[in-house]
């Protein structure tokens, strides 16, 4: 069967490979749909994913279809079109003992710590399926926007917060349309003013262009002298890791999903001072797969609007090229496999 294949840094092929081995007891065979690219693809395909080994099967933004009956999940029926959470949990660490299998310490997730689904066929934990009524376009932004929703669990956020997202890429707008979706107000901040519009449609009430406008004055003034109450940092740079902490309100919290290439100087203070809560944010939890989907299916999502480039298979080497070269032109890239 075809795979894209990453065999190293800058080297993408589209290649014959085995097709999976018969699924085990509690394996659903599916045959992929769509598969979605994000930062982190275009990470492994630059070769600055310190996760990801070579070569590699790229692709954990999947929407599938279930191929073929397994007697011991009679639920997953032949035909049946899921989302699937792409992630491993070993059950015996400590993040898994405390049940934040989503922060395992040896996680392995599809496409980077072992092979991905951007191939014809592939085998997963049933306990991995989602089911939902959606078009496969939404399944495949499933997985991620609930690694937005997650950060937004992560920061107790509550219709009475005002929560600002730092980033409104692929990740940050999950967390704009999570943190909209719990009934709060919403402000969404980028350089980029297409990302800003498309974070107005996802929920956001407003959004400041931090290039054009003064941050702080900014925030000030939307949040009548406050500041917000929970900040989300998107991106995963030093200056918007400090930013976070220094805008953010008094007792308020500050939740990391990025995480800065370098390393971060603090005005340390303001922890203690402002009696912060700051937290890290990875992957996510079934409960943020239900969400997102209950989302979807409300129709809350700009979903055509966040993607701007669908392929096939068979181009997808090309277009990782053509990112690494120009990222500003992609939004969310999407293959059609079958």
């Amino acid at each position: 069967m075809k795979a894209l294949l990453l065999k190293g840094p800058g080297d993408a092929v589209v290649a014959d490979v085995p097709e999976p081995p018969w699924p085990g007891n509690d394996e659903i065979l599916l045959k992929v749909r769509k598969i979605g690219f994000c930062g982190s693809d275009l990470n492994s395909y630059r070769g600055r994913n310190p996760l990801v080994t070579y070569p590699r099967i790229l692709g954990h933004e999947v929407a599938a279809t279930v191929a073929e009956f397994n007697p011991h999940h009679p639920e997953w029926q032949p035909g049946t079109e899921v989302a699937v959470s792409p992630y491993t949990n070993c059950g015996r660490c400590a993040s898994c003992l405390r049940g934040r299998p989503n922060a395992c310490q040896f996680n392995q997730t599809l496409g980077v710590q072992r092979d991905g689904a951007l191939t014809e066929l592939v085998s997963i934990s049933a306990s991995r399926l989602y089911r939902a009524d959606l078009t496969l376009e939404e399944l495949c932004l499933v997985e991620p926007l609930t690694v937005g929703f997650h950060a937004v669990a992560r920061g107790r956020v509550t219709a009475a917060d005002t929560v600002a997202v730092i980033g409104c890429g692929g990740v940050g707008l999950g967390a704009v349309s999570g943190a909209a979706f719990r009934g709060a107000t919403v402000i969404g901040i980028d350089v980029d003013s297409d990302k800003l519009a498309i974070a107005r449609k996802a929920g956001a009430a407003h959004t400041i262009n931090s290039a054009a406008a003064e941050l702080h004055a900014q925030l000030v003034e939307l949040t009548g002298g406050r500041a917000p109450d929970v900040i989300i940092e998107a991106i995963g740079l030093p200056q918007t890791f400090r930013a976070a902490v220094e805008e953010v309100a008094f007792t308020g919290r500050v939740v990391y999903i990025g995480y800065a290439k370098e390393q971060v100087a603090y005005e340390t203070r303001l922890f203690v001072q402002k009696e912060l809560d700051i937290l890290g944010s990875r992957n996510a939890q079934p409960e943020d797969f239900r969400d997102v989907i209950r989302m979807l299916e409300a129709k809350r999502f700009p979903v055509k609007e966040a993607i701007t480039h669908t392929i096939s298979l068979a181009e997808a080497p090309a277009i990782l090229a053509a990112w690494d070269r120009e990222p500003a032109r992609f939004g969310k890239i999407m293959i059609d496999v079958s």
